[in-house]
């Protein structure tokens, strides 16, 4: 009797003993998990960062990997917020796992739009209030800054068109909305507008054909209809 209870014990400790190793196993492969996501987006940043210095040298459409679809276009910072970003060309799904990416459709308008993760890369609009400056490198090497503006909830379930610039460039920054929501990729877009700056005085230019602090960027009607206003319809994949 006391060697049936003695294996009988020795079993359970080996059960014992193989459970906490399955736990110890799935959790270093958690872990293992985790850090390769980290050092992947690691990995892309310093090849995000080659590609645009080659980019800057002069080189057209600079891949920062031999197998990609997107390139970067132009370099983001906001000091103020410590967030310095490239921006990438083409708003895939795919692409703005890498980065805040350029919406096309705008190119006549003089009113840029760059989409991105309201998680990761674009959780900074949250914070981002009217009269906050950002700056952008072009191609050129130059920077330029801009001034925050207004604020837009847009809803994606009717026609949303970008408005023509009248004066200084405009530029959006554009997420999906609201910042805590549970599931991703719903029909709300917050949208964030700045106006260029002139490069000496820091101030709106041409302030008598510029929109007003507040006016809205994009054009939206209440239900239905087709899209307003000068440019093609905000279109965006899941932020």
């Amino acid at each position: 009797m006391a060697k049936a209870f003695t294996l009988s014990r020795m079993a359970q400790n080996r059960v014992l003993v193989g459970l906490a190793l399955l736990s110890l196993a799935l959790g270093l492969w958690q872990l293992g998990g985790a850090a390769a996501i980290h050092g992947k987006a690691w990995l892309a940043q310093r090849l995000l960062d080659r590609a645009w210095s080659a980019t800057l040298a002069g080189g057209e459409e600079v891949k920062p990997w031999p197998w990609a679809d997107t390139w970067p276009v132009a370099r983001l910072k906001v000091p103020d917020l410590d967030v310095d970003l490239y921006v990438l060309a083409g708003a895939s799904g795919r692409t703005l796992a890498f980065g805040p990416a350029v919406v096309p459709g705008t190119e006549g308008l003089n009113h840029r739009i760059f989409s991105g993760h309201r998680d990761t890369h674009f959780a900074f609009l949250r914070d981002l209030a009217d009269g906050a400056r950002f700056s952008l490198q072009g191609r050129d090497g130059r920077w330029r800054d801009y001034g925050v503006r207004g604020h837009q909830v847009l809803d994606l379930r009717h026609p949303v068109t970008a408005q023509r610039a009248q004066g200084a460039e405009l530029v959006t920054l554009v997420t999906c909305w609201p910042f805590d929501a549970v599931d991703p990729g719903g029909p709300l877009r917050y949208a964030v507008t700045a106006q260029a700056l002139a490069e000496t005085e820091k101030t709106p230019e041409d302030t008598t054909t510029s929109p007003p602090l507040g006016e809205a960027a994009f054009l939206q009607p209440a239900s239905g209809g087709t899209p307003l206003g000068d440019g093609a319809p905000l279109g965006a994949p899941a932020l």
